[in-house]
């Protein structure tokens, strides 16, 4: 081959690559520019009752303008929600899910709540705190008890959407640092916080598999005991999701931080949930690691979920030391994947200011 072809052959190429190259950008660009604009904030509230509608025309108008797109409710509150629709932000109503303490369901049924590998059950002897009142998810009228639950919020016109928390089992290990909270040291599933061991789910895993998990050697090492478990959840989780869709209002869940530590200790198998979008707690502190881990959590999730749907990064506000740290969390979350946020705590004009900027950096 000729010197001066050869060279020739060697610029066509070089300019094909350069311009296979510029598409590759391109496309990587508006990739970014779609994930971008796809992009929701949200906060978790309990409303004050006692709000004047001046006040809350205000912190809304703040929180729209600051970047925020939803707000997830733990409380009914028409006022709430009317005006911070009007301020163009989403309104969902977060619900307690599997913890449920209502007097009047403790006292006409008992037998709907969960049993632990002690015996003890979670109607007369909660575990950790009076507060933790978990349903058994293997009960029928614990399916058809949320389902109402459900359609109850969904069917009032002001809620956009059902935001689900506390949808798994009893936590079989808490995160590290709560275990001086209540001096206990977690290194094995103890039998009084590792649930659910009723008739109902026995049963129905002796029919599955054969085994009566009581009388097996050890029952919190058998892999198909968990999966049971995963399942009865998963379950749950898509029961409610079809409700949900039959209203067509999107359903999310606030979930433990990873699927592999959700998984671990809360029975919680959430990328394998139908859902509109999730909520990982990456509340760092809880496991004692830095603001980087966040990162590290996204990464997991969103790795794991396959673009199945949305991932916004939890954030636990006390957990930051300053406003600074604040800016990194959010900014490690978005750049490691997650399509927003979800803010606990007080968010006041610091954290709205820090949202503000890690939005225009990330």
């Amino acid at each position: 081959m000729k010197k001066r072809t050869f060279l020739k052959q060697i610029g066509l190429g070089s300019l094909a690559l350069a311009g296979g190259s510029s598409a590759v950008a391109a496309k990587r660009e508006q990739q970014i520019f779609s994930a971008k604009s796809k992009r929701k904030f949200w906060v978790w509230i309990n409303p004050d009752h006692k709000a004047s509608e001046e006040a809350l025309t205000k912190q809304y108008k703040e929180f729209q303008e600051s970047g925020i797109t939803g707000i997830f409710f733990e409380a009914d509150d028409e006022k709430h929600f009317t005006i911070a629709k009007k301020q163009g932000l989403e309104t969902h109503r977060w619900i307690w899910t599997m913890n449920r303490g209502e007097e009047s369901l403790l006292k006409s049924h008992p037998e709907m709540y969960a049993v632990s590998r002690k015996g003890d059950s979670c109607a007369t002897k909660p575990p950790y705190v009076d507060y933790y009142r978990w349903l058994c998810p293997s009960k029928p009228e614990t399916k058809a008890y949320l389902e109402n639950v459900v359609k109850t919020e969904l069917s009032k016109p002001y809620v956009d959407g059902i935001h689900l928390d506390y949808v798994r089992y009893c936590d079989v290990i808490l995160p590290v640092n709560l275990w001086k909270n209540y001096g206990i040291q977690q290194n094995q599933e103890l039998p009084e916080y590792d649930f659910c061991y009723c008739d109902t789910c026995r049963s129905k895993f002796k029919e599955l598999k054969g085994i009566d998990i009581l009388k097996s050697e050890n029952p919190d090492q058998n892999l198909s005991w968990r999966k049971f478990r995963y399942d009865n959840i998963t379950r749950i989780v898509n029961h409610l999701s079809a409700t949900a869709a039959s209203f067509k209002k999107p359903i999310t869940a606030a979930v433990f931080p990873t699927p592999e530590v959700a998984k671990r200790i809360v029975r919680q198998d959430w990328t394998n949930w139908n859902l509109s979008g999730v909520c990982p707690m990456i509340y760092h502190k809880f496991y004692k690691e830095d603001v980087a881990w966040i990162g590290d959590a996204v990464e997991e999730g969103v790795r794991t979920l396959h673009g199945k749907f949305p991932l916004y990064a939890g954030l636990f506000l006390p957990d930051f030391d300053n406003q600074g740290e604040i800016v990194k969390g959010i900014q490690l979350a978005l750049k490691s994947g997650a399509s927003g946020v979800s803010l606990f705590g007080n968010v006041d004009a610091k954290v709205l200011s820090a949202l503000k900027e890690a939005i225009k950096t990330a």
